[in-house]
């Protein structure tokens, strides 16, 4: 089965977002990935909701939001009411993850779990049947094109058999220096979602690159 990609509009040219979310709906890639930072819990700030409102109507794809931010849950409300897929918060700043993703789940979202670098999948042994995606950050999060870390196989792993042994359909995505080399280690993993930023918009062919991950499988 071919993973579900989903390009991550962080490295797109700000100046012509139009022009790539365009790009995006003609292409194979499945969702569109939106990274929303606060400056505090990362150190960099992005797109606000005024950017989402004014992506949603033209963008055909559904939309795959991952919260870098601080107090996640006072945007759940805006996030439904315009129709968001997935809303993905970070268990680093979620004391009441359980609470978080059941609220999530409640406004007809998705509910997502982002786990950084340092963080072992083994904090979700609890939580799990509650995670209808897990995000692994295969970079430290905050800024685009970043070196993959290596270590992030051995977590995929680790999560794929987690997942699997409960005969779960939570979906393992991985984020963060996913390109020609490391997209196929990470479907061989168990990934079944790879969000791609440089190397889709940093591309000359950018339709080319999300085909050539499109055409992976697992």
């Amino acid at each position: 089965m071919a993973p579900i990609i989903s390009p991550s509009l962080l490295s797109a040219d700000f100046l012509h977002l139009e022009e790539s979310v365009k790009m995006i709906n003609q292409s194979q890639a499945d969702w569109l990935h939106i990274d929303i930072m606060d400056g505090v819990f990362v150190p960099n700030l992005s797109f606000g909701f005024p950017i989402l409102e004014a992506i949603k109507p033209i963008c055909q794809k559904p939309l795959d939001v991952h919260l870098m931010i601080v107090d996640p849950l006072k945007f759940i409300d805006p996030l439904a009411q315009l129709g968001v897929h997935i809303m993905n918060v970070h268990y680093e700043v979620s004391p009441h993850l359980h609470r978080s993703l059941s609220a999530i789940r409640s406004m007809g979202m998705k509910s997502g779990v982002t786990l950084n670098p340092h963080t072992p999948v083994e904090v979700l042994e609890d939580i799990l049947e509650e995670c209808d995606l897990v995000l692994l950050m295969s970079v430290n999060p905050g800024f685009g094109g970043q070196k993959f870390i290596q270590r992030t196989l051995e977590k995929t792993r680790k999560l794929r058999r987690m997942i699997d042994e409960r005969g779960l359909n939570t979906i393992l995505e991985v984020d963060g220096g996913v390109n020609a080399i490391t997209a196929p280690l990470l479907v061989e993993a168990g990934a079944d979602a790879l969000v791609a930023g440089s190397y889709v918009f940093g591309h000359t062919e950018p339709l080319k690159a999300i085909d050539g991950l499109k055409a992976l499988c697992r």
